[in-house]
């Protein structure tokens, strides 16, 4: 299957993306963070075969831009960007109607996950559907302050302030951007290890290596307060379905679980044995065999 690849204008900013496939209905595919659309690596080349399958590069990752990070309370500066759930999500679902231009479902992965989520309230009608791959749960969000210990809780205060630092964010993001720590969190993130190779490796620190990289590990490790999934799932009038990796090391299943359980709006949980934090990537087979159901249930 031919892929087609381009470069969009976003506000400003370049942001890149790739099709595969030209049958209904039209796929968005998120990443994670740290990841780019070339994360689908395994899911495209298989399910393009029976959808439009979209992959774009949210702003910080990949290759995109990569601009200049601004928190809150921080004066505006011509170009920067405020790296939360509202401005990727607005970026999704601006690529829907102006790129894709069709009825969408979404398929997001991680943060890419509550990404999905905010664009499918933005998008309403305009979406089909959203399929959360080991969505970020986002424990460190002050809404979650009192599940952590009262040691964190009292050193909240000082984590936010470090954090704010560029300096500080920049030597954390430089330590972790390397090709062995990448390959160690990886082997975590894949406890079977099945598909931790070099393509992958080199497909998370090539980006990590261009000048604005540690903007966006700034604006991210500063998400104190923004959107969880559970806040977004009441006001949602479209299916969402759940594909978990049974040991993800940061995403507990149990959460999932809950979701399914409680939440009307969750059509489906798949949970997916032996596997981590990014299923799609670690056992492509079994989630493209779940996905297809949920992309033939949205024709």
């Amino acid at each position: 299957m031919k892929e087609q690849q381009g470069n969009w204008s976003w506000n400003g900013w370049d942001v890149a993306w790739k099709k595969s496939g030209n049958d209904n209905p039209a796929v968005v595919f998120i990443h994670g963070f740290g990841a780019s659309k070339d994360h689908w690596r395994h899911n495209l080349p298989f399910l393009s075969t029976f959808a439009s399958c979209y992959a774009l590069d949210l702003i910080g990752f990949g290759n995109s831009s990569q601009p200049k990070a601004r928190l809150i309370g921080e004066p505006k500066c011509e170009g920067d960007f405020v790296y939360c759930f509202d401005g990727w999500g607005e970026q999704v679902a601006d690529f829907c109607r102006e790129i894709v231009q069709e009825k969408v479902l979404l398929v997001g992965n991680s943060i890419g996950g509550v990404v999905a989520l905010r664009a499918a309230l933005i998008l309403q009608d305009y979406c089909s559907g959203v399929v959360l791959i080991d969505c970020a749960q986002r424990t460190m969000d002050d809404k979650r302050l009192s599940e952590q210990p009262i040691i964190m809780q009292m050193l909240r205060p000082l984590l936010k302030k470090a954090v704010r630092q560029r300096w500080l964010s920049t030597t954390l993001f430089r330590n972790a951007a390397q090709r062995v720590v990448i390959k160690e969190v990886l082997k975590k993130a894949y406890p079977t290890g099945v598909n931790v190779d070099e393509r992958l490796v080199e497909l998370l620190y090539k980006p990590s290596n261009r000048p604005g990289a540690s903007e966006a590990f700034r604006g991210f490790i500063n998400m104190f307060d923004d959107y969880l999934a559970p806040n977004i799932f009441p006001s949602l009038n479209l299916p969402v379905d759940l594909i978990w990796g049974e040991a993800d090391p940061w995403e507990p299943v149990i959460e999932a679980r809950h979701w399914a359980e409680f939440f009307p709006c969750i059509r489906s949980l798949r949970i997916i044995p032996e596997v981590g934090h990014c299923p799609h990537d670690e056992a492509p087979e079994k989630v493209n065999d779940f996905l297809l159901e949920v992309i033939q249930q949205a024709t």
